[in-house]
């Protein structure tokens, strides 16, 4: 369970976050939407420990996080993935070398990584892609990547900043379905944002409405889609792109 309490996060004049407070259920999907400029990637930051809020609290579980510092504060990280629209691979690695950086990093042998890798490419599934170059992979085949990667440490929460935003309709489709069903067999909890409401539709248990910096509406996704109750919400729900 993450919990956020009063956060508001300002940078120089420019206020991000001007108040959320927020519960995120263990083993859920939860989205997060809003318009552009909404501030859902800086709560997405504070909520994954990479910016400290000016203000309030974040707690995972009963432990407050916010203010964990130096090797804590790393440790937390390790136990989190993070997937993102432009996929954030290392161009200068295959499919194999993308998926073991962060096993390298952990100090893992060389054979529990390649076995671990494999795992990864058939939960994925492009287990034939293991020595591609990025440049011979389509946008799904990277996010897929990026996805293992992600998952290599096998984090309590994964985080998706409009991980879908960069591809076509019909991949994106894959790639929300493929987030379900690693959430099912993982069990773990994920957490999504996005500034379409046929993402949430598609993937979400619960979401939130980001507007101008404050949280204006949650709920069940079932519950904001028949009855929206903000304009934020009217706005997206009823102005919604297909997917």
């Amino acid at each position: 369970m993450i919990v956020l309490k009063g956060i508001a996060k300002q940078y120089g004049a420019v206020t991000a976050i001007r108040h959320a407070d927020l519960l995120v259920p263990e083993g859920s999907i939860y989205g997060i939407i809003g318009r552009s400029g909404a501030g859902k990637s800086t709560l997405l930051r504070i909520m994954s420990l990479l910016e400290t809020p000016d203000k309030g609290e974040v707690y995972y579980g009963t432990e407050r996080v916010d203010t964990l510092r130096g090797m804590d504060l790393l440790l937390r990280r390790r136990k989190m993935g993070m997937i993102f629209q432009n996929f954030n691979l290392l161009g200068s690695r295959n499919v194999l070398g993308n998926i073991s950086y962060p096993l390298e990093i952990g100090g893992l042998p060389k054979k529990q990584i390649e076995k671990r890798v494999d795992e990864l490419l058939d939960l994925v599934g492009i287990q034939d892609k293991r020595k591609a170059r990025l440049g011979e992979l389509s946008g799904g085949q990277k996010q897929r990547v990026a996805i293992a990667r992600a998952l290599a440490v096998n984090p309590e929460v994964l985080f998706c900043d409009e991980a879908t935003s960069a591809l076509d309709p019909q991949t994106t489709r894959s790639i929300l379905s493929l987030i379900r069903e690693l959430q099912d067999r993982l069990k773990i909890t994920v957490v999504l944002i996005t500034h379409q409401m046929e993402v949430i539709r598609a993937v979400c248990d619960a979401v939130a409405v980001l507007d101008e910096g404050c949280l204006v509406e949650q709920g069940s996704v079932q519950s904001v889609l028949n009855s929206p109750e903000t304009e934020a919400a009217k706005g997206l729900v009823y102005a919604e792109p297909s997917v």
